[in-house]
């Protein structure tokens, strides 16, 4: 594996700005709402093992988070593609928590490649699931399989196959009693928690359409190094490749596609759309586009527009709105209003003077006091699954320029993830003499 390498000091710097960035620092104050005190009124407390599969950003910040959410998790085993990702990971972790907790990760517990995920798995109690999506179904369907609770980033697949996997697994695992929470970490943030209630009591009737938005400048592009294969060059620049990411429609746009679904209390019935290529359009680019949008149409007739872009500048917002038979809501503004504007309902003067908790660390929190007290069991991988379904059906729509049915998007037989891949296998997609991939046409390119 030694010609996976590259720069270790460089990768880890990118880590530990990750952690600093995201706010983890500050993200342990949350584990006084988890009732330690209850867990170890008899005696000494069960360690817990932990694993992470995917030393990328998010594995290292969710291994953090993790790891702050219970003091009696120790991280035993790290899995990754790369050497240099799990050591850059490895090398944040530590510094993170500068000596104050015992990360035990010894060199024989560091696995590498394609298969490092199961001796990772089999290791633990508790296992990180944070690798490309693309991988997610495999890396779950073998967690549950070991009953191991889970915390797995989103999206959780990019491709129909992949979700009715997750699916399985998800009712496996409530049958197992395993505790599984999914990064779409909205669910766990207080604004929208207390919004979803208010709305839930009626606040502003029946939701009948909305605007959801993820319109930024797009994120990292990681360029084509000398003397690496095909396969490797897609893994490392991961976000542009179908089989690996699924589109930033998929892979971001997601946590708002999902809260449409979350505070309407359904999945969409249809989706039609257009999107395309205008700036982001070289050879790092990959095969996804800049640019989509979509009409989601749900069975009790709403309509969500969706907008997603990566285009530098230009408006940028990262938001969702609603609109109901007796009032609006802007999520990103905490207000409710009436039909003729007047303010119903203020989150901001509700919970003012108030600190509003890190929600990727109420995530963790959740998870661990869940597994400890047994008080509750967190199932997040099936709304998990139709949440990613619903973004892939979008995309659909707008690479085929069709009008998707959800029961098409599920039953599609469109497979982007290979079985069994190797660092001998070619890859799932290949770059034309010129070095440029092929591109969805709409009009042209198949749902399928």
């Amino acid at each position: 594996m030694g010609k996976q390498k590259t720069n270790q000091k460089s990768d880890a710097f990118t880590r530990r700005s990750f952690v600093k960035t995201t706010g983890l620092a500050t993200g342990g104050i949350l584990a006084s709402s988890i009732p330690f005190e209850s867990m170890a009124q008899t005696g000494k407390v069960e360690k817990l093992k932990l694993a992470v599969v995917g030393c990328g950003g998010r594995g290292t910040g969710a291994t953090v988070q993790a790891l702050t959410a219970d003091p009696d998790v120790e991280l035993v085993a790290m899995a990754d593609a790369f050497q240099d990702r799990l050591e850059g990971s490895l090398t944040a972790i530590q510094e993170h928590f500068d000596g104050e907790r015992k990360i035990n990760v010894k060199e024989k517990n560091r696995f590498v490649g394609f298969d490092a995920y199961k001796n990772a798995i089999d290791s633990a109690d508790v296992v990180v699931l944070a690798t490309p999506p693309g991988f997610r179904p495999l890396h779950f369907e073998y967690a549950i399989a070991q009953d191991k609770h889970v915390f797995m980033e989103k999206p959780v697949a990019t491709d129909a196959a992949g979700v009715r996997r997750v699916l399985q697994a998800a009712k496996s695992a409530k049958e197992k009693k395993l505790n599984v929470v999914v990064g779409l970490q909205r669910h766990y943030q207080k604004k929208y928690t207390t919004l979803y209630d208010q709305i839930q009591q009626g606040a502003m009737g029946k939701i009948v359409g909305g605007q959801v938005y993820w319109n930024s400048g797009g994120v990292w592009v990681r360029p084509r190094k000398e003397g690496q294969s095909e396969l490797e060059y897609q893994m490392r620049n991961w976000y542009y490749f179908n089989w690996l990411c699924g589109d930033h429609i998929l892979e971001q746009h997601i946590h708002n596609i999902d809260v449409a679904n979350w505070f309407i209390g359904e999945y969409p019935s249809m989706a039609q759309g257009m999107g395309g290529r205008e700036v982001r359009n070289g050879k790092d680019h990959g095969e996804i586009f800049d640019h989509h949008f979509v009409e989601y149409t749900y069975p009790t007739g709403a309509v969500i527009s969706s907008q997603c872009r990566h285009q530098k500048g230009c408006h940028s917002r990262v938001d969702e709105a609603f609109q109901g038979s007796n009032g609006s809501v802007v999520v990103s503004k905490g207000i409710i209003a009436d039909l003729n504007g007047q303010e119903k309902f203020n989150y901001s003067k509700m919970n003012e003077g108030q600190h509003d908790p890190n929600p990727y660390q109420v995530e963790h929190d959740r998870l661990f006091a869940a597994i400890r007290t047994k008080s509750e069991l967190l199932a997040d991988a099936e709304n998990g699954a139709k949440s990613t379904l619903a973004a892939i059906m979008g995309r659909m729509a707008t690479y085929s320029g069709d009008i998707i049915t959800w029961d098409q998007a599920l039953n599609s037989d469109l497979q982007l993830v290979p079985d069994n891949l190797s660092w001998d296998s070619v890859a799932p997609t290949l770059p034309d003499a010129d070095g440029k991939y092929k591109i969805p046409v709409p009009g042209i390119t198949k749902f399928s």
